[in-house]
């Protein structure tokens, strides 16, 4: 959410801000909702004051026997009684509601992901021999079955068997067990249904609602833990957050792939369920960009571990999130497409959604409150790690080698296959 005092005072600003998104001018049209909303407010107050004296006329009128006099003031008291801001106050939190977050200055220019910038990269990406894709390994196993998961819930799902399955377990375990161990974050065991307002604060409402599973009493199945996590701060003033409170969950999410027709049919890239282990974070503003470029380097750090070759990339002004200020994609080498894919996003979101969440701190030493930053990053989506490690470690004989972290949690398990 944005905030109209700043739009006010520059309004030149924020349309060039809105400019980078690909959008037309905005701030004439809601400095006229704001224009609308503040004479509202004027009106009231003024209102109120018109109550308060007729409030003292209607007082002498009964008292000198003048009833007829003291009725006529009682209906125009009735009457300044229903004068309110609350449509002007709507339709300008609506307007404000659908426009993105203002990008960071450093973001990358460009349209769309071809203008996104490699920072780095790490590992060689290999280059295997009639290299398989993972849906291919997977069927060849007869561990991977997608007719039977179409049977049980349409496209876009799959059942998982055997020691794939517990391959998938164990991956999610272990990077929850990565980031509580050793990166510091919280682990949180959260809902999987939240409500509308939690989605507003997150920014998947009011925007992105195709997306979402609805259920029949109104409640969403979340589309990622990002959901629950930041919101366990909304409607709160917290201690100032000297350091940045740091949470994950390892989660089933749930997504609808409106805008995905044709894309990625094959295999488990894009699926209406998967799980995906999802980090957040709240800080001050003064520390967002360190704990920005931390929550990149955690989720890197599951890649590097699980033997895979990764780059990470700055996503260009046409290609982050409407809720990003800026956002870094790591993606992952798959063989068997000959492409990079992503695998983990990590945003900083600034105080985009603490504004929507109503989400506040105490600095110390200072009068009233401020807006944290919160981050959101994944750490990472666990079918996607399943997918790389099958076509990255893939055999010529068939199957795959189970990255040595993971062998533990298999029972010293070396290959599948």
């Amino acid at each position: 959410m944005h905030d109209i005092r700043a739009i006010r005072a520059n309004p030149d600003a924020f349309d060039a801000a809105m400019s980078r998104r690909g959008l037309p001018p905005q701030s004439p049209a809601l400095l006229a909702l704001d224009e609308a909303r503040r004479s509202a407010i004027t009106a009231m107050e003024q209102a109120q004051s018109r109550r308060n004296a007729l409030s003292r006329e209607i007082g002498a009128a009964m008292k000198a026997g003048h009833a007829a006099e003291a009725e006529r003031l009682k209906a125009e008291v009735a009457r300044l009684a229903t004068l309110n801001a609350s449509d002007e106050e709507a339709a300008l939190d609506a307007a404000l509601s659908t426009l993105p977050n203002v990008l960071d200055a450093e973001v990358p220019e460009g349209r769309d992901e071809t203008a996104n910038v490699v920072l780095h990269a790490h590992g060689t990406p290999r280059d295997i021999p009639g290299a398989k894709q993972h849906f291919e390994i997977g069927e060849a196993l007869g561990l991977m079955d997608f007719e039977r998961a179409a049977k049980l819930s349409g496209s876009r799902f799959v059942v998982l068997k055997g020691a794939l399955a517990r391959l998938e377990r164990a991956l999610g375990q272990w990077m929850l067990d990565l980031h509580t161990g050793e990166h510091g974050y919280e682990e949180v065991a959260p809902p999987l249904l939240v409500n509308d307002r939690s989605l507003y604060g997150t920014n998947q409402l009011p925007k992105f609602e195709e997306d979402l599973f609805r259920t029949t009493d109104g409640k969403y199945l979340i589309p990622t833990a990002e959901v629950p996590l930041t919101n366990l701060v909304a409607g709160e003033i917290i201690p100032e957050p000297k350091e940045p409170l740091r949470f994950t969950a390892l989660t089933p999410c749930f997504r609808s792939e409106a805008g995905s027709a044709g894309r990625d049919t094959r295999g488990m890239l894009r699926q209406h369920q998967f799980s995906k282990v999802e980090l957040v974070s709240v800080t001050r503003p003064e520390d967002s960009d360190a704990e920005h470029e931390r929550m990149t380097r955690c989720a890197e750090r599951v890649l590097t571990e699980l033997g895979l070759a990764w780059r990470r990339v700055f996503l260009c002004a046409g290609d982050t999130g409407f809720g990003a200020a800026r956002t870094y994609d790591l993606e992952v080498w798959l063989p068997g497409q000959q492409a990079w894919r992503e695998i983990s996003s990590c945003s900083n979101t600034r105080d985009f959604q603490a504004r929507r969440m109503q989400a506040r701190y105490r600095p110390e030493g200072q009068k009233g409150t401020a807006f944290p930053h919160t981050l959101n990053g994944s750490g990472v989506a666990v079918g996607r790690a399943l997918i790389a490690v099958m076509e990255t470690h893939q055999l010529p004989e068939g199957g795959f080698l189970v990255p040595e972290v993971l062998r533990p949690r298999l029972g010293g398990l070396e290959r599948i296959g």
